[in-house]
């Protein structure tokens, strides 16, 4: 039997739907390591099917570091305004900002195969990819720009 609990803590990790993670911890008989990977599979099933639709709707979000000589200014687009709208598309944005104004990064294709700096386990592609499961939608990095004195 699958507790609540189980369920509660594998949405929290992942940000999927109480019923995919209640299922995926029934198809592997309650070991969460196995319901994140299933979980994991799935959210990149999702983002691939996703990839053809246009993203016209995003924000702009800008990082200025702690000592006022490195600022970043970095595009994030989505399908809808009201994915746009949402913290966790936000929280996206500035930890983008944020990595490229750590990492010097020079262009998308080299962001997104950049180890995150957040978590060196996964690229910022696989965090895109997380983040367009959760939200729904397709996600895309537009364009960025990376100033320092």
């Amino acid at each position: 039997m699958i507790s609540v609990e189980q369920i509660k803590e594998l949405r929290q990790k992942t940000g999927l739907s109480v019923i995919e993670c209640k299922k995926a911890l029934e198809q592997v008989k309650g070991d969460e390591a196995k319901a994140l990977e299933i979980l994991s599979k799935k959210g990149a099933e999702k983002a691939i099917k996703k990839l053809a639709r246009e993203t016209k709707q995003g924000l702009i979000e800008a990082y200025l570091h702690n000592n006022g000589k490195i600022g970043v200014i970095v595009e994030l687009n989505c399908e809808t305004d009201f994915v746009a709208k949402n913290d966790q598309f936000k929280e996206l944005a500035h930890d983008l900002a944020m990595h490229i104004a750590a990492l010097n990064t020079q262009d998308v294709e080299e962001l997104l195969s950049q180890p995150f700096i957040k978590d060196e386990s996964k690229t910022i592609q696989t965090l895109i990819t997380e983040n367009v499961a959760k939200l729904g939608e397709n996600i895309k990095v537009g364009k960025f720009v990376r100033l320092e004195i």
